[in-house]
């Protein structure tokens, strides 16, 4: 019997899973989604639980030693965890980028096992964390565990992953648009139909199942929202950026905050966790609302709970706090944190401008809504997830206009300033840890790459044969929409296309960046041409 990952196999099955990855998504988004649902659970419940100790310890002060003891323990529990399977640490979004790169390997059973058990721990104890990488994260290692129980090439099991991933995050947050767009625009970086297809199928699945259990309430019921008059769109300018200026600080100092807990020499990566751990506890005692994701904060912004002096110190050591707790290598994402982050400072914006420039205060919710949207993009510079995800959160439509505006100005003021993509900069950061940057793959095994050809770059306009190839890299077959091409020396590539190239897998990663640079590099020349 032929071995599953040889060419005839890895050929054949390209021409005939297009209903198997809408099945298979299926699956997986069904999957995905309970892990989730159950991972959401947990967490409602570590935290009601959590603020009844809190309420406790005021009552009870000898209780507030016993506490941290159990902080640090649990911090320990984790740091160990962490230790012994370094792809929990963090978001987990740049893992499974990474694994889909081919320049990481993943196991999917101590993944989902060791995210799920240290996403909860610290997330319940308080650290300044998100659900949603921890879910991406589960969601993809469930599509690689499907892929590996049931033997699938390596270019399905690619597509799986991707929509165990779409699925994580649908589920997550109740939107299933965004799930899709966070595939296709922040892990893939292209349009590809059948990337689309599989990753659709996963996660309206999830939002099915997750919805099932959560209602279908949005995550932010938002009441009484006005529509922002045209006339004031100007505000959004300035809005964008500020978010802009603010994002790229988020992102240099999350960096920065990674490279004081490396510089610790004398603190062990078990011991990294316990510096928020405490300060968790301590921060419990005397401002609770900075704990955990911060969904709750969130929702009394809008009920206007605070004044714009607590507004500004919530935001401060909001800031502060999800720096120390991501730094520390936790498991947990930033999706929440930053949310919150922007909605403080949208908060912070609309109330000076109600005051100074005779704004109605109706309208401060929507700079709320606004900020998390221009923040998201400034941080992760993926503006059409952020808007979707944004509008799906909040369940209105009302919005996407002035979304789309300040989400594409804090991403134009991100890209002046020079800042990349963060999830861009932690993977590059985890394969340069300890000389980690080597291409995972088998010589024996063959994949199939998919390689999307952009207008004005070097492979635009060309003759297969005038073109420099990667060596031991086969060119077998065009996609033009639904046409399929198979290629000749004379036949002529155009932007659009995808190009479908047969390779080893040990090869792959190397390959890949050789022709996605061709594919997407634009020319100068062919720019001034135009």
């Amino acid at each position: 019997m032929k071995n599953k990952h040889d060419t005839y196999n890895t050929l054949f099955h390209w021409h005939n899973f297009k209903l198997n990855l809408v099945v298979e998504g299926m699956v997986v988004g069904a999957l995905a989604g309970l892990f989730v649902v159950l991972y959401r659970f947990l967490l409602e419940k570590t935290e009601v639980l959590t603020s009844k100790i809190y309420v406790l310890q005021k009552q009870n002060n000898y209780l507030i030693l016993v506490w941290f003891i159990v902080l640090a323990l649990l911090a320990y529990i984790v740091g160990i965890m962490i230790k012994r399977e370094p792809m929990i640490s963090g978001s987990g979004i740049p893992q499974v980028e990474g694994v889909l790169l081919r320049r990481l390997n993943m196991n999917w059973f101590r993944v989902i096992v060791g995210k799920f058990v240290g996403g909860v721990l610290a997330i319940g104890a308080g650290l300044s964390l998100g659900r949603e990488g921890p879910s991406v994260q589960i969601g993809a290692a469930i599509g690689q565990g499907f892929s590996r129980i049931f033997k699938r090439i390596k270019i399905e099991e690619k597509y799986l992953i991707t929509s165990g991933a779409s699925a994580g995050l649908a589920a997550a947050f109740n939107a299933p648009l965004a799930g899709v767009v966070f595939a296709l625009e922040e892990v893939h970086k292209n349009f590809y139909p059948l990337v689309l297809l599989s990753a659709m199928s996963a996660s309206l699945t999830a939002d099915f199942v997750s919805k099932n259990f959560f209602g279908l309430k949005p995550v932010f019921n938002f009441k009484n929202l006005y529509i922002l008059p045209l006339n004031q769109y100007i505000y959004l300018i300035v809005l964008g950026i500020i978010l802009g200026v603010l994002g790229a600080f988020f992102n240099k100092m999350l960096i920065k905050t990674q490279d004081f807990y490396i510089s610790k020499k004398w603190l062990p990566i078990e011991f990294r966790p316990m510096i928020p751990f405490l300060i968790a506890g301590v921060l419990g005692l005397f401002l609770p609302q900075v704990l955990g994701g911060g969904h709750d904060l969130i929702s009394s912004l809008v009920e206007g709970k605070y004044t714009i002096n607590m507004i500004f110190v919530i935001l401060v050591i909001k800031f502060v706090f999800t720096m120390l707790s991501y730094g520390s290598g936790a498991p947990g994402g930033i999706f929440l944190p930053l949310l919150v982050i922007g909605a403080l400072t949208g908060n912070i914006y609309g109330s000076i401008i109600a005051k100074y420039f005779q704004i109605d205060s109706h309208y401060i919710s929507n700079f709320i809504i606004l900020s998390m949207a221009g923040y998201f993009t400034a941080i992760v510079k993926a503006p059409i997830t952020g808007s979707i995800l944004i509008t799906e959160m909040t369940g209105s439509f009302n919005h996407l206009l002035p979304l789309t505006i300040v989400s594409i100005i804090s991403y134009v003021v991100t890209d002046i300033l020079n800042f990349e993509p963060i999830y861009e900069v932690l993977l590059e950061r985890m394969l340069n840890k300890k000389g980690n940057n080597e291409f995972c793959g088998d010589k024996s095994k063959k994949v199939l790459l998919e390689i999307a050809v952009c207008l004005g770059t070097e492979l635009d306009g060309k003759i297969v044969r005038d073109i420099k190839w990667p060596k031991n890299a086969l060119l077998v077959a065009i996609k033009r929409g639904e046409l399929e091409i198979i290629p000749k020396g004379n036949t002529k590539i155009l932007a659009g296309d995808y190009l479908i190239v047969l390779v080893n897998e040990y090869e792959a990663p190397k390959v890949k960046c050789m022709l996605k640079e061709m594919a997407e590099k634009l020319l100068i020349d062919n720019v001034s041409n135009h």
